[in-house]
């Protein structure tokens, strides 16, 4: 199926079928879709306004996730699939924007019922009559993956990876590979740096402020950063990132003297809130971060005070119930989910408990 739309554009899609919209200079069309079928990536995670991706979703027929846990994409799934994790499988890992090709072992067996992805497609295909039509004979897609990484090497001569430089036991981890972006990244000599920064500097007005639009509707800007302590949302389950939190929530960073004419002390729960939405975050004070910038890293699995209540406080500190869901141009569509702006004020409820990472009822 050749048919796509810019990923960040999925809540637009499912809410407005049938609308126009641009994208890399041409005018095309969302289609009405009813099934959704998601393996790898979690929408509800790194999407922006996820109140407004909740209504999207609910427009769905049916959508069936591949997971590993219970994120809450997988929780308003109709049907999950669980999935090995990168720890449980036997792959090859390896990106565009990467030379090295690394073969990636299990270290420990699945967990229940958790399989890997391409066995659950074979069997899927199985049930269409169509597993041998998939599969092509084989029982993982590493053969191919690396007979598409020879054909990439052929032109230059280079030789080629095997299952055996893969799969057997004293193979070398990071094989290099060829990177086609490899020799145009080399002529990013420092002259042509400096010039690109003085270009980024001379269009920034001397003592501007950070702004979302002119007329700056709350007075803090909100920063949403990747987080230390995991990779995007990944894991934030695990001992290393939940040591991270206070209170068992996200932890923002404010200036001293914006806490200090808000009422705020180190540690207290803040509530950050918009338009669009409103979150719980513990607060630490650094005069590292400028007056009128509060930073909030991403990645705390959303977590609704009332799932059925329709702008549900999130208890956990997810940004992205704050975040606008627009397209940084018509050109790219791409997400805009760094940057709004929020009100702030001290949280003296009692705190909802932290239910992210329970199994749902």
């Amino acid at each position: 199926m050749s048919d796509f739309i810019p990923v960040a554009r999925i809540a637009d899609m499912l809410l407005h079928p049938g609308e126009a919209y641009r994208f890399n200079g041409e005018t095309r069309t969302y289609p009405e879709i009813k099934l959704v079928y998601w393996a790898g990536g979690n929408p509800f995670h790194h999407h922006q306004d996820l109140n407004r991706l909740r209504k999207a979703f609910a427009r769905l027929d049916t959508l069936v996730v591949h997971e590993l846990a219970w994120t809450a994409t997988a929780r308003h799934a109709d049907f999950v699939l669980p999935c090995t994790m990168t720890l449980e499988r036997e792959d090859i890992g390896a990106n565009s924007n990467d030379p090295l090709l690394v073969p990636m072992h299990p270290i420990a067996p699945p967990y229940g019922e958790a399989r890997d992805d391409y066995a659950i497609f074979a069997d899927l295909a199985e049930r269409l009559d169509a597993r041998e039509a998939f599969t092509e004979g084989r029982r993982d897609c590493r053969r191919r993956a690396l007979t598409n990484s020879g054909k990439a090497r052929a032109a230059s001569s280079r030789s080629n990876p095997t299952m055996a430089d893969t799969c057997g036991p004293s193979e070398t981890i990071r094989r290099q590979i060829h990177c086609r972006h490899q020799a145009a990244s080399c002529k990013s000599t420092p002259k042509r740096l400096r010039a690109l920064r003085k270009r980024i500097v001379r269009a920034i007005p001397p003592g501007s402020e950070p702004s979302m639009s002119p007329l700056r509707p709350h007075p803090y800007v909100l920063i949403s950063n990747q987080p230390r302590t995991r990779l995007h949302s990944q894991l934030d389950f695990g001992g290393h990132s939940v040591a991270s939190k206070h209170r068992g929530r996200e932890v923002a960073t404010m200036h001293p003297g914006d806490a200090a004419s808000r009422g705020i002390s180190e540690g207290d729960i803040i509530r950050l809130s918009d338009e669009r939405g409103a979150c719980l975050a513990a607060v630490t004070l650094s005069d590292g971060v400028r007056r009128g910038v509060i930073q909030l890293a991403t990645g705390a699995w959303y977590d609704p005070a009332d799932p059925n209540e329709e702008k549900s406080l999130c208890v956990h500190g997810n940004p992205n119930v704050l975040t606008r869901d627009i397209g940084t141009s018509a050109l790219a569509q791409g997400c805009t989910g760094q940057l709004t702006t929020v009100q702030v004020e001290r949280f003296d409820g009692n705190l909802p408990e932290i239910r992210a990472f329970d199994p749902p009822v």
